[in-house]
């Protein structure tokens, strides 16, 4: 059973993709409606189904963008079947590409015939968190393409973060995930690296790190 992500801007054909891969065992999320700001929500599956022609961005660009953060095959969906568009799609980073209108057979076998050939060498575990980059084997964090100068600790403060987006941690509970129980430095060493931290993510016009009076901070 795989992991897969179909996105495509018309309903019914999400439905009928559904419908042709859980016969297959396959666990399907759908995807309507895309954005430049919601990149975070391709991470994770083991294919892509992306539909070429969307309203708010092409499924060629939308490639060119998710590439650098997903190692796992890209199917395009696509009407235009010239050389030239799937030419196109190839260069953008796509594995493959399946004409509308397809048939289940078809995009059964095709879907089926990349997860078993699937063995590309997996790239730096990466993941995209609201528009910061993070490498999580080197411990480094790029905004718009430029490396954040970060120390050991703020690193750590901001994976922990940024891993529970939304969550409201106190100044103890930050300071457990940095130094451990045993740790032996001031609570207020964790509002100091805050503050760098902010500091550093504001030269990128940057702010991710949230104060929540009285409780804590949190990363939005």
């Amino acid at each position: 059973m795989a992991n897969i992500l179909a996105v495509d801007d018309d309903k019914d054909i999400l439905i009928l993709i559904q419908n042709i891969l859980r016969r297959d065992q396959h666990l399907v999320h759908t995807l309507d409606r895309i954005n430049r700001e919601s990149l975070d929500v391709f991470g994770g599956y083991d294919l892509i189904l992306l539909d070429v022609m969307m309203p708010d961005i092409d499924g060629f660009e939308l490639c060119k963008l998710i590439r650098p953060i997903v190692d796992c095959p890209i199917i395009f969906l696509t009407a235009k079947t010239d050389e030239e568009a799937v030419v196109k799609g190839l260069m953008t980073g796509g594995d493959d590409y399946i004409s509308k209108p397809f048939g289940v057979l078809e995009l059964s076998a095709r879907v089926n015939a990349h997860l078993r050939r699937e063995n590309r060498e997996k790239h730096e575990r990466r993941r995209l968190i609201s528009g910061f980059l993070f490498h999580f084997d080197s411990k480094e964090v790029f905004i718009h393409g430029q490396k954040l100068n970060l120390t050991k600790n703020e690193y750590k403060i901001c994976e922990f973060l940024a891993q529970h987006k939304g969550r409201t941690f106190s100044r103890e509970q930050i300071y457990e995930e940095v130094y451990g129980l045993d740790g032996d430095a001031l609570y207020s060493t964790i509002t100091e690296f805050i503050r760098t931290i902010r500091k550093k993510c504001k030269e990128h016009h940057e702010d991710p790190i949230k104060t929540v009076w009285g409780v804590g901070y949190k990363w939005e």
